[in-house]
């Protein structure tokens, strides 16, 4: 259930900190930002990224990695780009987040049969056998971010972000490949 805002941080030092603003509580948590989708939608990634890698620790895996490595167990060697679009990232940071998964012997790069510009991505065993271990990890982080909405709320939830994110596909940068709201 959600805080109300009358109701300390859990965080160490929290209350500290807002009393040595000077702000009154009821001032900073109470203001049009709570009224802007944007704002909210970072957020709320901000609390899965911090419950992803608290449930995740152990196995040093961020969630993008994690939509890596999910995307390579389901459709097998990829070229690069292709995986770049099955996940939403552009050139750039495809390149930077596999780099540090090929470092971990997580996954494999060769040169594409198809086109010898292209590097054709494959998960190792290795990273196979991590996937599996961060699995239950992940699927605890996933369901702490969701868990104040009742069962048929979350799934209200997720048909609108799917909505959304299906309506608004393609004005980003690095768009999802074949991205529709199910």
């Amino acid at each position: 259930m959600a805080k109300s805002p009358s109701v300390p941080s859990g965080r160490p030092g929290a209350e500290r900190d807002r009393e040595a603003s000077g702000v009154p509580e009821r001032d900073w948590r109470i203001t049009e930002l709570t009224e802007r989708p944007g704002f909210l939608i970072r957020r709320l990634h901000q609390i899965h990224a911090a419950l992803f890698a608290e449930e995740c620790a152990a196995e040093g895996i961020t969630p993008v990695q994690y939509s890596l490595l999910t995307v390579l167990d389901q459709m097998g060697a990829v070229e690069q780009i292709a995986l770049s679009r099955a996940v939403g990232l552009d050139r750039t940071n495809i390149a930077d987040v596999v780099a540090r998964l090929e470092m971990r012997g997580l996954i494999s790069r060769a040169v594409s049969p198809r086109d010898k510009r292209m590097k054709l991505v494959t998960l190792t065993k290795a990273g196979r056998a991590r996937l599996e271990r961060v699995q239950d990890g992940a699927a605890r982080a996933h369901a702490r971010t969701v868990e104040a909405l009742p069962p048929g709320e979350r799934r209200r939830f997720l048909q609108a972000l799917r909505r959304l994110v299906a309506a608004n596909n393609d004005t980003t940068r690095s768009p999802v490949d074949g991205f529709d709201e199910r």
